[in-house]
């Protein structure tokens, strides 16, 4: 148990680290590097209860830090239910779903178009 403890312990500190404040599109690639798959997999499943219990950013923040897609594009599709088409871009772009960013950059293009025509 306590080499469980030292694990999270390890992991809530890069998930401190990793806190970046909210802009339009900030991608990475790049996870917290030094977890281990256990490691990950634990964070990843205290986020999920996180998010199905409706806490979505400290969920958001965590799938960020494991770099994991399938949670980061859940998120997305929680912000497109909620209207908020731009912040569930990000999240789509940074899970690489392209699927799912595309028809918001699409919408995009067309608001502009609409507005360079005035």
């Amino acid at each position: 148990m306590r080499d469980n403890e030292r694990k999270l312990k390890n992991a809530r500190e890069a998930l401190e680290e990793k806190k970046q404040p909210d802009g339009f599109i900030r991608v990475t690639d790049n996870p917290v590097e030094g977890l281990t798959s256990e490691q990950k997999a634990i964070l990843n499943r205290k986020a999920n209860v996180m998010f199905n219990n409706g806490n979505i950013d400290d969920a958001r923040r965590i799938y960020i830090t494991t770099g994991y897609s399938d949670g980061l594009t859940r998120v997305g599709d929680h912000y497109m239910d909620k209207n908020e088409s731009l912040k569930a871009l990000k999240q789509y772009t940074l899970a690489h779903n392209t699927r799912k960013a595309e028809p918001i950059y699409t919408n995009i293009a067309k608001v502009i178009s609409v507005l360079l025509k005035d």
